[in-house]
């Protein structure tokens, strides 16, 4: 038994190219894919929860940030889970659902960048402004700035929208495809407008981090207090900005391993795909959450009374 596995994103001529899967490589990944993201959506879930629960964390602006860095993964995560179940049915899915899966997943996945360059903001405003800091970086500020991502990062990919539903046919908003941006959005003007938006959007990142690194490092320079530990929490900021790049670079990085392993496409599509979109979800928590002395402590108490429990009902 073989299940239909469709890569038609391959190049820019949009061919389609028909893999199959046997029943049980199918299943594997299913499994395997489901199991990882589930866990990894468990541990952030555990994250949101104890942030929600302690005033010293929604109080403060450096863990609304992170906070709202891993409620992107998990909204990532999920819409993961759904494209790789419905990426084996032969028959694809309703375009009109597809479209809205492909809002989410870019919205949350250009929202991490974003909110990683405002948390360097933060670090440098934090050491270089440390008596201004409460006035700049004010609870208030820091959800109204959350807005304008959501609200910058929609004008990339609503035009998308708003051009297919202009110029498509009912018939194709209703039949059944390949669920894949290029598929669903394939007006050629969006094909040339979505690496110039990528390429400026990755600028401005990119500037906004070293921007606050190198004002953090003349500060540390200088001797300031808990300038070097800025520092390298900027330093861990950059690197998983460049998790994030990873996302952008998945057809470049496809298409070259492809001309290497021409037989294993279809493997080698998936396992980029879990490297890259799934694995730094967890990086994500356990760099950014186990490594806060604070949030570390909390994360121990709710592991011991969740353990507690289950010790309590096992022997019941």
């Amino acid at each position: 038994l073989y299940f239909f596995f469709n890569l038609s994103d391959i190049g820019m001529n949009q061919t389609t190219v028909i893999y199959w899967d046997f029943l049980t490589e199918a299943l594997i990944k299913n499994m395997v894919t489901v199991t990882v993201c589930v866990s990894i959506i468990y541990i952030n879930g555990m994250l949101v929860h104890i942030f929600t629960r302690h005033q010293i964390f929604y109080m403060n602006p450096r863990y609304i940030l992170y906070i709202h860095l891993v409620i992107n993964d998990i909204i990532l995560l999920i819409v993961y889970i759904l494209l790789q179940a419905l990426t084996y049915n032969s028959s694809g899915i309703n375009v009109s659902l597809c479209i809205t899966l492909i809002v989410a997943a870019v919205l949350s996945n250009q929202n991490n960048p974003l909110t990683i360059a405002l948390m360097s903001v933060e670090c440098y405003v934090a050491v270089c402004f440390p008596l201004h800091h409460s006035q700049i970086c004010s609870v208030r500020r820091t959800y109204v700035l959350i807005a304008l991502i959501w609200l910058v990062n929609s004008l990339s990919i609503l035009p998308d929208v708003f051009v297919t539903l202009g110029t498509e046919t009912t018939d194709f908003l209703l039949s059944r495809k390949r669920c894949l941006r290029k598929i669903v959005f394939k007006n050629i003007n969006l094909e040339i407008k979505r690496p110039i938006s990528d390429i400026l959007f990755l600028v401005l990142v990119w500037f906004t981090v070293f921007f606050a690194y190198f004002k953090v490092l003349f500060a540390a320079k200088a001797a300031i207090a808990n300038a070097k530990k800025a520092r390298n929490t900027i330093l861990l900021h950059g690197f998983q900005l460049l998790l994030c790049m990873l996302n952008f670079l998945l057809n470049l990085i496809f298409e070259g391993l492809a001309v290497v392993f021409p037989r294993n496409i279809a493997n080698l599509h998936f396992m980029l795909s879990f490297f890259i979109h799934i694995l730094p979800r967890l990086i994500s928590s356990i760099v950014y959450g186990i490594r806060d002395k604070t949030f570390r402590k909390y994360l121990k108490k709710y592991l011991l009374v969740t353990d507690n429990f289950v010790k309590i009902h096992s022997f019941t």
